[in-house]
């Protein structure tokens, strides 16, 4: 039974305050987990820093590696969370585990293929020309981390099932515990330690990967556990109702996630494209760059939350056949997505220079991430509510028109007038690293534009686009 509208003001009040409420409940605990995940990062740079500089050097290179590869497959499978929602919504609880378990044999193969992708990347270290020294440890700790991938790839598979099921907070302690873990085992690992007369060598940055594959692993095969004997997913029975390979709905899933994928791929490619761009205009503008993008990723983690509790929220509201409260639920979205930005740009706008006197004592390194901390502020309005409006479409299973949206507003636009700004004089004297984050501004603008006008035109038939 479709649901339909309300002409009363006050109800439509109450139904979006309702609809509010459910988002927070959805995303506070997908926040945390995000912020989990990128904990992870931030843990293995700075602890391998303590260990030498060519370590620190080396792991940073490598997280950039792996970081854009594994958002990639992490994206393929995020397609898990809006078919499960959507199934949770029609109350066809038959067919979740079925897809859970496609989405597995998905896991599986993107897990080998991100293997492979990880240890045969000396090439691209020997291309940049990195010292043999470095280019051993990168490629160590990239050898690591790729025992470990099956691990992340099996959370992120569950995390389908789990947030779907509307039980955020269960990833949530799982990824805390890999995060937590991560801390003793990287410093175990990367400084060696002794029981006894055995005594285990000290790995530098190389000792990074094993530690987060070690805390990986420990995490996911925990939640195995808790998934076989939890009372809410006993039902499911997760390993006694095995399902084989079906090819239609592993098609379906890639048709859904690969475009998820690809897109989240295009975003975060960008910054890292923008950072070899930067490059030959010295060391102080790249620390610069990269101490305002850690920054503001950090506070992108709130509406990126928002965004996946909107994805979870509109499928399950479109599989319920509550198709009036999922489109007042998207349009509403745009409201809080402003709210989100007008906190966030000023306290990146008025906070400039002492967030930036957090990161570096460096003074040159102060003053240029506060020129871009300005114009990151400014675009906080256009990131914020494209990153809502795409994940809204997502909940409506609209996943590849968004695509070649954000292809275009970032590869297209963004990145050649960033080159123009920053290093030609055809528009303006060349603006250095400013010319880049002038240019996000309007690729941000170009996407949010895009996206909003589609989530407002919106009619399911689009889904098939």
């Amino acid at each position: 039974m479709i649901s339909s509208p309300s002409t009363s003001s006050p109800n439509l009040i109450t139904q979006t305050l309702q609809e509010w409420k459910a988002l927070a409940l959805l995303g506070g605990p997908i926040m945390v987990a995000q912020l989990a995940q990128m904990a992870n990062g931030v843990v293995d740079t700075m602890m391998a820093g303590h260990a030498s500089a060519r370590d620190l050097a080396a792991v940073g290179i490598g997280t950039g590696i792996w970081g854009p590869v594994l958002l990639f497959f992490i994206g393929v499978l995020s397609a898990l969370q809006p078919l499960v929602s959507g199934h949770r919504g029609a109350e066809n609880h038959s067919r979740i585990m079925p897809i859970t378990w496609q989405g597995l044999y998905i896991a599986c193969v993107g897990a080998i293929c991100m293997a492979i992708i990880l240890t045969h990347v000396r090439p691209i270290f020997v291309l940049l020309g990195l010292d043999a020294q470095t280019t051993d440890i990168a490629q160590g700790y990239l050898d690591a981390l790729a025992w470990g991938i099956p691990a992340v790839l099996l959370l992120n598979a569950l995390r389908g099932l789990t947030d779907g099921m509307g039980h955020t907070q269960i990833i949530m302690v799982f990824f805390l515990i890999s995060t937590i873990l991560n801390v003793p085992f990287n410093y175990l690992f990367i400084f060696g330690f002794s029981i006894g007369d055995w005594q285990f060598p000290a790995l530098g940055g190389v000792g990074c990967g094993w530690a987060t594959t070690a805390s990986n692993w420990i995490a996911a095969i925990a939640l195995l556990f808790y998934l076989n004997l939890n009372k809410d997913y006993k039902n499911f029975h997760l390993i006694g109702d095995w399902a084989k390979p079906d090819w239609l709905e592993i098609k379906h899933i890639l048709t859904l996630g690969l475009p998820i994928g690809f897109a989240m791929f295009v975003e975060v490619s960008m910054f890292c494209m923008i950072a070899l761009f930067l490059s030959p205009l010295g060391p102080n503008v790249i620390a610069g760059h990269q101490v305002v993008l850690n920054a503001i990723s950090l506070f992108f983690m709130v509406p990126l939350s928002l965004g996946m509790a909107l994805t979870l929220r509109v499928s399950f509201l479109i599989g319920a056949e509550e198709h009036f409260k999922a489109r007042l639920l998207a349009r509403s979205a745009i409201f809080l997505a402003l709210g989100i930005s007008c906190i966030n740009a000023p306290i990146l706008f008025f906070g400039r220079d002492l967030i930036s006197s957090l990161y570096t004592n460096e003074v040159e390194v102060q003053v240029i991430a506060a020129q871009l901390f300005a114009l990151g502020a400014i675009f906080q309005i256009a990131d914020v509510t494209q990153v809502t409006m795409i994940n809204v479409l997502r909940g409506y299973k609209d996943t590849k028109i968004p695509m070649f949206i954000m292809l275009f507003s970032f590869w297209c636009v963004c990145l050649p007038l960033g080159y123009v700004l920053t290093f030609t004089d055809w528009l303006h004297e060349p603006m250095g690293a400013a010319g880049f984050w002038t240019a996000l501004i309007v690729g941000l603008a170009c996407a949010a534009a895009l996206l909003t006008t589609r989530v407002l035109r919106y009619k399911p038939a689009q889904a098939n686009d």
